[in-house]
């Protein structure tokens, strides 16, 4: 027991990501009170000092103690018992029988890059203007309107100005509806009495599609351009598992 407590001591206080798993029951103060009977369960303190405790189902911590909260461990009656507090939040974890504990310094400095959104559709439209049609010329993004931001802002091959809207999953009603809207203001801004509109989207409701026609709009099938994150040289490496 001694060798445990020493390595979670050593690991918290040089901020590495523990993974313990065991037989435990968890006792937490604090925002409510309760009581968690004994059973097999992982717990996670991060480099950060927030810790979770999760069953062997399920993506939702069970009890956990937000970052910064301060880890103590010692033995009492031949288990390990680890007391985490955090202003007036108490949890105490006894631990019967420790399964698996891992320790690791972990580096990772990167966020999530959403990709495939509507941005990059109509950055891909601006660089590729033919996706809309052959002669398409676009004139501007984000072009902004009284209603919102115009996605591609163009003309066609006759000189005719183009909204093109574009929509990451499938068109519906409200779609065809917000570019009615940008096609009427562009034609009271511009001056002008035709503005052709085209939705971009993956597919669009039959409603939705209805409604384009009547208004002399139309549809073009378009997926969201997927990319390949590229990490740079000098990204911070995630440690593997030994």
């Amino acid at each position: 027991m001694d060798g445990v407590i020493g390595c979670l001591q050593g690991a918290v206080r040089n901020n590495h990501l523990v993974i313990l798993t065991g037989l435990c029951s968890v006792e937490y103060d604090g925002r409510a009170e309760s009581y968690l009977p004994e059973g097999e369960r992982v717990i996670l303190i991060k480099s950060d000092n927030s810790l979770q405790i999760h069953q062997p189902t399920g993506n939702t911590p069970v009890n956990y103690m937000k970052e910064g909260a301060t880890h103590s461990f010692y033995e009492e009656g031949g288990n390990l018992v680890i007391r985490s507090s955090l202003e007036k939040e108490r949890l105490l974890i006894t631990v019967l029988k420790v399964h698996d504990l891992i320790t690791r310094k972990l580096q990772d400095g990167q966020g999530i890059q959403l990709q495939g959104n509507e941005k990059d559709m109509s950055d891909y439209i601006y660089a590729n203007p033919d996706v809309i049609e052959d002669g398409f010329k676009p004139l501007s993004r984000e072009e902004h309107t009284k209603y919102g931001f115009i996605d591609v802002f163009g003309n066609d091959r006759d000189g005719n100005l183009v909204v093109v809207e574009c929509k990451r999953f499938k068109a519906d009603p409200s779609a065809a509806t917000q570019l009615r809207r940008y096609v009427e203001k562009i034609k009271k801004s511009k001056g002008v009495s035709k503005v052709r509109g085209v939705l971009v989207a993956p597919k669009i409701s039959k409603n939705g599609l209805v409604m384009l026609t009547d208004w002399g709009f139309s549809f073009k099938k378009f997926d969201p351009p997927h990319y390949l994150i590229q990490h740079k040289k000098n990204q911070a490496q995630l440690d593997l598992f030994l």
